[in-house]
């Protein structure tokens, strides 16, 4: 199993896909009585009440910002619908093939900022077949025709070339922001032609993206003169870059806020760095190594002066190859750090132990499972204000002791009650840590725990790890997240139907042992948006027991569970609206599912979302639409 940070780095939103929400109730609005008073009546000569009330209500939906209470507002009536629609300046896309990009643009005039999504979440862990889509072509070319004035970009797990880099450039002359997130396809060629073309860049942010190396050098095509970059990072780009040029775009640059390198840029170039951008708030460290200077025998300069010059600092991440002989240098700031990224730092808690002490202020901390239960408790013992805690694992392997487990994750519950969303993997845990964590922490918004061993049950009592799951969703009453792992049967998933009202996003790995289970989460979590199954007993009756709520969601996502093609075909035939995409990969098959006696009968990957367009017109062989 592959744990990819990318995914952790930003969570899913709460609200509901903006265009396929609003969209889809435009026949509803259609339907419903307009709002305007009468058609022609003249109010003082000066213009009909349909008039003034348009332009009293579009001066009142610029200060709403909320993407739920857009939705809600274009639902009131017509007018309501086509004003809403006139002052929307920012798109959020759940879904690229909810909703068509001809659509959008057609609806939607004033838009100068788009976010889009892509490939669902499993993506992220290897289990989606490569090239099966959500390319950004289609929608930068409707874009390039309808928005001139876009400023803002961000991709997440889209397919993105070269060519649909140059098209963005060279068709929005205001262009502000690009943001790939997860994203793949395109290289350091169309990095170089948005540094060369958007004169007017403030973020460029590449996060855990896939970028090919082209052999050009992008840094060197910024603006010679004084840029507008409030944020660069490009942490994930694998290739070494022209250092010299990057040292020059800094000192150009006095808006610069977050500055995240990659691990070709050693601690000594990183302190030439920080000299010329004192003002930062966010920075990634990159390998946080040794230094040229000490293989030649030279002196180094004081890296701890120079942290503690930028007094800003609040977010420090990186540590890509770290040597722990150079931590002592981010303890000038850790007292003021609100966010500490330790997730590719491999140290043992004696390292880090020195620095957590000082970081009162903590609310964001992410870190290796090296640091152990013992590092774990002494961040309870300091960061009581701790609100997100993420432990991923060096050894993502299944079987093994693993070097933590109930023991930190109970410090954690009583020494952070503050805490509002925990990522946590480990190889053991019992029910009563996780009891206490949901009567410590009932803040919890988020609670993802993943026990990498299969069908893991509580290594005490041996028990099933119900009890623990149930009380989560018991007593955390604005839980909206939840990734369950380990030996769970149907009381589990029972207590998730029963209690779990606020839940929109639904995990479930190696879970279960019958279709009751799954019928209880599609029975009972009537805000179930998202809902992700990997490797648990559910099968045909399990899926036709969500008929009731799959329109109301954004997708399903079920790999190496018990489908049938027949079984598939029920749903899609039910739901037509519902896209229904069954997927196998034949080279694999045969090895993989042995026990599968109908192989050809046999749904291994099934992803359905809700769509306006129907089925999409770029699937892949290995995509079956029912």
């Amino acid at each position: 199993m592959r744990v990819d940070k990318a995914e952790m780095s930003e969570d899913e939103d709460r609200a509901q896909s903006l265009d396929l929400g609003i969209e889809a109730a435009t026949e509803s609005a259609n339907k419903t009585r307009n709002c305007s008073a009468g058609d022609g009546e003249e109010v003082g000569g000066s213009g009909s009440v349909e008039n003034i009330l348009h332009n009293v209500l579009e001066n009142v939906l610029h200060f709403l910002t909320s993407r739920r209470d857009r939705n809600a507002a274009s639902l009131v009536c017509k007018s309501w619908y086509r004003v809403e629609a006139l002052t929307r300046s920012e798109l959020f896309i759940g879904n690229c093939y909810a909703v068509s990009p001809r659509r959008v643009t057609s609806r939607f005039n004033r838009v100068r900022s788009v976010s889009i999504k892509g490939k669902p979440r499993f993506a992220d862990f290897n289990l989606m077949p490569l090239n099966w889509g959500a390319h950004f072509t289609p929608w930068v070319a409707a874009m390039a025709k309808s928005y001139p004035w876009l400023e803002r970009v961000y991709l997440k797990r889209m397919s993105v070339t070269d060519d649909d880099l140059a098209l963005l450039a060279d068709s929005f002359p205001g262009f502000k922001e690009l943001v790939l997130f997860c994203c793949e396809g395109f290289g350091t060629n169309g990095i170089a032609v948005v540094a060369t073309r958007c004169r007017h860049l403030r973020v460029l942010d590449l996060i855990d993206s896939d970028v090919k190396d082209d052999e050009v050098d992008w840094i060197s095509c910024f603006p010679e003169k004084e840029t507008c970059l409030e944020s660069l990072i490009f942490e994930c780009v694998e290739w070494p870059i022209n250092f010299e040029a990057l040292e020059r775009l800094v000192s150009r640059s006095p808006s610069l806020k977050k500055l995240g390198v990659n691990r070709h840029v050693s601690i000594a170039q990183l302190y030439q760095l920080m000299i010329q951008a004192p003002r930062l708030t966010h920075l990634g460290t990159g390998s946080f190594n040794t230094s040229e200077a000490v293989i030649h025998g030279e002196s180094e300069p004081d890296y701890a002066s120079v942290f503690a010059a930028c007094n800003s600092l609040v977010c420090l991440s990186g540590f890509k190859d770290v040597l722990p002989d150079y931590l002592p240098c981010i303890y000038p700031v850790c007292a003021n750090l609100t966010t500490l990224n330790l997730s590719y730092a491999n140290i043992t808690p004696e390292q880090l132990k020195p620095a957590i002490r000082h970081c009162h202020k903590l609310q964001t901390f992410w870190a290796l499972d090296s640091i152990c239960d013992e590092g774990l408790q002494a961040v309870s013992s300091t960061c009581k204000e701790l609100r997100e805690l993420r432990v991923f694992p060096v050894d993502p392997q299944e079987n093994g002791e693993g070097p933590i487990s109930e023991v930190g994750f109970q410090a954690i519950s009583e020494g952070c009650r503050k805490l509002q969303y925990i990522l946590y993997f480990c190889q053991r845990m019992t029910n009563a840590a996780v009891v206490a964590m949901s009567e410590n922490c009932q803040d919890l918004v988020v609670f993802r725990l993943c026990i990498m061993g299969r069908h893991q049950p509580d290594h005490k009592t041996g028990d099933p790890m119900d009890e623990g799951f149930g009380a989560i969703v018991i007593n955390c009453k604005k839980l909206t997240r939840l990734a369950i792992s380990g030996l769970l049967t149907d009381r589990a998933f029972s207590y998730i139907g029963k209690y779990g009202k606020l839940v929109r996003t639904l995990s479930v790995a190696f879970a279960g042992n019958s279709d009751l289970g799954l019928k209880y989460v599609l029975e009972g979590c009537h805000r179930l948006q998202k809902l992700e199954i990997r490797d648990s007993p559910f099968g045909d009756i399990a899926l036709h027991s969500g008929l009731h709520h799959y329109y109301n969601m954004r997708f399903l996502w079920m790999s190496d569970c018990k489908l049938s093609r027949q079984g598939c075909q029920v749903v899609a035939k039910a739901m037509p609206h519902l896209v229904v995409e069954a997927m196998r990969n034949d080279i694999e098959e045969v090895d993989s599912h042995p026990q599968v006696e109908d192989l050809d009968n046999h749904v291994r990957l099934l992803y359905m979302y809700r769509s306006l367009e129907g089925p999409r017109d770029d699937a892949p062989e290995f995509v079956d639409i029912l």
